[in-house]
């Protein structure tokens, strides 16, 4: 199960750590910004590391797919719309939007729409 994909080793090792029984990672990405450190991606839900909370306390939040609404996904494209520098996914959970940040365009849309097919082919 070599050929999952994601951005850093030591990310995808910390999410196979806290897998269930049965479960599968699709793909883990490192985010940008503050807040969401990397999401993860498997065929029972999202896992994002929150680095929001104050005192360098990190959480683990885990999304199950029959709790995701809908999954969003915002791109800032050059002036030209030759590139994208950064783009980001939401995920509403019913009470909170969930946000995480991706260098380029490429990680965003497999992310967005990865989470797109569980949530359709769970519910």
């Amino acid at each position: 199960m070599s050929n999952v994909i994601h951005d850093k080793p030591e990310q995808l090792e910390q999410i196979r750590a806290g897998l269930l029984q049965g479960e599968i990672v699709y793909a883990v990405y490192d985010c940008i910004g503050v807040g969401t450190g990397f999401v993860g991606i498997t065929n029972m839900r999202v896992i994002l590391q929150d680095k929001s909370f104050v005192g360098n306390k990190l959480a683990i939040v885990s999304v199950p797919y029959k709790n995701i609404r809908s999954v969003s996904m915002l791109s800032n494209k050059s002036m030209m719309g030759r590139f994208a520098s950064t783009s980001s996914i939401g995920i509403d959970t019913g009470g909170s939007i969930k946000e995480a940040d991706f260098r380029g365009d490429d990680k965003a849309r497999h992310a967005h729409d990865l989470i797109l097919w569980n949530v359709l082919t769970t519910k």
